[in-house]
C-alpha cells in the first residue's frame, strides 16, 4: 500500500521529465534547418543538457500530488475524491504545458528566444495580438497543443493508476510520512537545482556556443513562469560597474555633451515641416533582397539615391513599442520589458513631438490600427503628441485587415493630410505607423512567391507612391520626410536574432528641405533621430541623453547599439561585440571597448528607469 504512494510519487517525477524532454526533439525538428547545422552529438546534448530544467519543473509539478501522497497516509477519503483531485490537477498541467509550448514553438522564429513573460505585454490587447496569427497557423498551434495536452493526460492517467489512498494506521502512518518527507527533501533539490550556491535558471541549460542549440535545451515552461514579476528593482538589473565607474563611463558616451561642437547643415532651412514615416519590419535584408532578378523594394532602393541614405543604421530592438521610443524619444530599447507599458514611467522621458512642440510646431500622429495596443496612445499623448489618429477615426470604402487599414489606404489617405497641413503655414510634426508588412502578410498582392517578401513589395509599393504623390505637392518644397523602420525582421531564417544584420535597418532623409542627396556612413541607430534632426533645425536637445546628432563630429563615439530579449549588441566601423545575460557571456566580439560601451548603455539605462 505505502510502496504505492512512494511509486505514485516517483513516477509523477519521471512521467513530467519524460514529457517535458519530448518538447527538445519536436523543438529541433520545427526548426530542422537550424537543428540541421548541428551533430547528433549536440542534438543528444539538447536533450541532455534540457533536462535540468525539465527536472526543476517536474519538481514543481510532483509538489502537490507529493503532499497528497502524505496527507492519504492520514486521511481517509473515498477514492473518487481522491481521483477527481488528481485528475483535474493534472488536466490543468497539460493544458498550461501544451499551450505554453505551441506558442513558444511558433513565436521562436521572431522573437528568438523562448517564451518568457514579455508575452503579457502583448496580450493585454488580445485581440491586437491575434491579429498577427491567421488561421491556418491557430489551427496547426491548436492541434499541436491537443495532441500534446492529450498525451500527457494520457501518461498522467496510467500514473494514477499507482495512487493508494488508503491511509494507515497512526503507529505506521509516523515513519512513513518521515520517508515522503525525505522525498520531498529531494524534490526540493531538484526544483532549486541542486545543492549548489546557484539556484535554477535559465543558463542551466545552456552548454554550447551555438545560441540557438541553448535555446532549443531550455524549458518554456521554466522559461515563461520564472520571469514572472522580473524587472522590480530596475536599478540594480545590470551591476556591471559601481556608480561611480558606471557615470564616469556614461559620461564618455553621451550624446548631449554641452561642449559638443555645431553639426553640419544637411538641410537647406531651419523649420522645414517634419514628418517621420516608421515602416513596420523593414529589414536591410529584405531591402536589399531580389528574387529572380526582381527587387523586393525598387521603391526603397530608387529613393535611397535621392535623398540622406544612411549606411550603417540600426534599430534599437526587435520589437515596435520599443523601436517608437528609441525613434520618438531617443530612449534606448530595453530586454525583457517595455517602458512604453509603464505609463508612469514613459510620460517623463524627452520626445521630438515635446521639444518641436515648445518651438511653435504642430504634432499629430497617425495609425490605419489600435493606437492603445501596447499604451502607444498613453505614451504619445503624454510626450507631446497633440493628435493623434487612428483605426476609430477613420471610415474608408474599404474594409480593415486584421491590424487595421492597409498601407494602400492609409498611404494616400496621409499624403493628403501632409499636403493639407502644409497649406495652413503653420509648421508641422506629423506621425505614421504602416502596418502591412506585418504579421499575417495578408495583402493584395502576388509579386512574389513568398506571403512574406509579397507583403513588404506591397508596403513599398505603397510607400513609394505617396512619396511620389508629395513630391509632386507644393508641400514638397519645405518637407523634411524621414522614413525609418521600426524594428528587423529574421529573413532570411538563417539570420540570428542577435547578430547586427538581424537589426540593420533602412533610414532616408527626403524632401525639398534636404540640400543634396548623398551617403552617410556613420554607425549610428533609432536613438540617434532626434538629436540629429534637432540639431538640423537649431533646437536644444539636452535632455536627450543617449541621442547623438550624427552629423555632429566626433566625440562622442558614433556607434549602433541594440537589444534583444537578455543582452545586447554595439557595433561601429572596428567591429561588433554581441553580449548575451542569461550565459553571462560574449557571442561575439571583434573590437575592444564595445562591450564596455554595451554594458554602461544597458546599465545606464535600467538606471535610469529605476530612477523616473
Amino acid at each position: 500500500m505505502v510502496k504505492k504512494k512512494i511509486a505514485f510519487v516517483l513516477a509523477v517525477f519521471c512521467a513530467t521529465v519524460l514529457l517535458k524532454a519530448v518538447q527538445k526533439p519536436v523543438f529541433l525538428a520545427y526548426y530542422a534547418a537550424d537543428a540541421a547545422q548541428a551533430s547528433v552529438g549536440e542534438w543528444l546534448g539538447v536533450v541532455w543538457h534540457g533536462l535540468t530544467l525539465d527536472s526543476t519543473v517536474a519538481g514543481y509539478v510532483t509538489a502537490l500530488p507529493l503532499l497528497l501522497a502524505l496527507v492519504s497516509l492520514w486521511v481517509r477519503l473515498p477514492g473518487s475524491i481522491w481521483r477527481r483531485v488528481l485528475t483535474g490537477y493534472f488536466v490543468l498541467v497539460a493544458t498550461v504545458t501544451a499551450v505554453i509550448f505551441a506558442v513558444d514553438v511558433e513565436l521562436y522564429q521572431h522573437w528568438g528566444f523562448r517564451l518568457d513573460a514579455t508575452i503579457l505585454i502583448y496580450l493585454t490587447d488580445p485581440e491586437e495580438a491575434m491579429a498577427s496569427v491567421d488561421f491556418w497557423l491557430g489551427v496547426r498551434q491548436t492541434l499541436l497543443a491537443v495532441a500534446y495536452a492529450a498525451l500527457m493526460v494520457w501518461v498522467y492517467r496510467l500514473v494514477c493508476r499507482l495512487f493508494d489512498g488508503e491511509p494507515l494506521r497512526r503507529r505506521a502512518a509516523l515513519p512513513w510520512s518521515l520517508v515522503l518527507l525525505l522525498l520531498a527533501g529531494c524534490d526540493f533539490l531538484a526544483i532549486r537545482c541542486g545543492l549548489g550556491a546557484s539556484v535554477a535558471n535559465v543558463s542551466k541549460a545552456y552548454f554550447s556556443a551555438n545560441m540557438f542549440l541553448n535555446h532549443a535545451a531550455t524549458n518554456p515552461v521554466f522559461s515563461f513562469l520564472t520571469s514572472l514579476g522580473d524587472h522590480t528593482d530596475y536599478a540594480a538589473e545590470y551591476p556591471f560597474f559601481d556608480e561611480a565607474g558606471r557615470e564616469e563611463r556614461f559620461a564618455r558616451l553621451r550624446g548631449n555633451d554641452p561642449s559638443a561642437a555645431a553639426p553640419e547643415r544637411v538641410l537647406t532651412t531651419s523649420r522645414p515641416n517634419v514628418v517621420v514615416v516608421i515602416l513596420e519590419s523593414f529589414a536591410r535584408t529584405v531591402m536589399d533582397a531580389d528574387v529572380g532578378g526582381l527587387p523586393v523594394m525598387p521603391n526603397m532602393q530608387r529613393l535611397k539615391g535621392e535623398g540622406i541614405w544612411f549606411e550603417n543604421f540600426f534599430a534599437n530592438s526587435f520589437r515596435t513599442d520599443r523601436g517608437e521610443v528609441a525613434i520618438l524619444s531617443g530612449f534606448p530599447a530595453q530586454t525583457r520589458m517595455s517602458i512604453m507599458k509603464l505609463p508612469a514611467k514613459s510620460r517623463n522621458l524627452p520626445s521630438l513631438a515635446r521639444s518641436l512642440s515648445g518651438a511653435g510646431y504642430a504634432t499629430g500622429f497617425s495609425y490605419g490600427g489600435d493606437l492603445n495596443f501596447t499604451d502607444q496612445a498613453s505614451y504619445m499623448y503624454a510626450t507631446g503628441w497633440q493628435q493623434l489618429t487612428w483605426q476609430k477615426d477613420l471610415r474608408f470604402d474599404t474594409p480593415p485587415a486584421d491590424w487595421g487599414y492597409d498601407d494602400a489606404v492609409m498611404c494616400d489617405w496621409f499624403a493628403d493630410r501632409v499636403i493639407a497641413l502644409s497649406g495652413k503655414g503653420e509648421p508641422f510634426l506629423a506621425g505614421m505607423l504602416t502596418l502591412s508588412s506585418h504579421r499575417p502578410f495578408d495583402v493584395p498582392f502576388s509579386k512574389f512567391d513568398d506571403k512574406e517578401l509579397n507583403a513588404f513589395a506591397f508596403s513599398d509599393e505603397c510607400v513609394g507612391r505617396m512619396v511620389d504623390k508629395l513630391k509632386a505637392s507644393p508641400a514638397w518644397d519645405n518637407l523634411l520626410l524621414v522614413l525609418v523602420a521600426d524594428h528587423g525582421y529574421p529573413w532570411p531564417r538563417s539570420l540570428s536574432y542577435n547578430e547586427p544584420l538581424r537589426h540593420r535597418i533602412p533610414m532616408i532623409w527626403l524632401g525639398g528641405a534636404v540640400a543634396a542627396p548623398r551617403v552617410v556612413d556613420t554607425y549610428a541607430s533609432q536613438i540617434d533621430i532626434c538629436a540629429t534632426i534637432l540639431g538640423q533645425l537649431g533646437i536644444d536637445h539636452s535632455d536627450f541623453d543617449y541621442s547623438k546628432d550624427i552629423f555632429a563630429p566626433t566625440p562622442p563615439r558614433k556607434f549602433a547599439y541594440y537589444t534583444f530579449n537578455d543582452g545586447f549588441g554595439v557595433v561601429d566601423a572596428s567591429g561588433e561585440a554581441v553580449w548575451d545575460a542569461t550565459s553571462g557571456k560574449a557571442v561575439s566580439e571583434t573590437a575592444p571597448g564595445l562591450l564596455d560601451i554595451g554594458r554602461t548603455m544597458l546599465q545606464t539605462t535600467y538606471v535610469d528607469i529605476g530612477n523616473r
